[in-house]
């Protein structure tokens, strides 16, 4: 096998294996399911700790404010997703059937 070939056979076994993986990465149906159940996790996380900010008293809240400006970005945006109760309510209306 002469120099070329291998260089060749290298190349195809490369693009094959980088192929794999931006499959598995992004092209996959499985990668939506694995975003939504992090922004519904995240979602959690952020009621957990601030869910003052909608009205419910947590005693929580006064330990977990000290996260808060390493959350501020994720919180506003938060914030306003769980304000606009027609795109909760259209995500987790399938999930709960409301």
């Amino acid at each position: 096998m002469s120099l070329a070939d291998r260089i060749a056979a290298y190349r195809e076994y490369l693009r094959e294996v980088l192929h794999g993986l931006y499959h598995g990465m992004i092209e996959h149906p499985a990668y939506e399911l694995i975003e939504k159940e992090a922004e519904d996790r995240e979602d959690e996380f952020l009621l957990a700790c601030f869910a003052d900010a909608f009205g419910v008293p947590s005693p929580a809240s006064y330990y977990t404010a000290e996260l808060l400006p390493y959350l501020a970005e994720e919180f506003e945006q938060w914030e306003r997703r769980m304000w606009d109760r027609s795109s909760v309510l259209e995500r987790k209306g399938q999930q709960y059937h409301f």
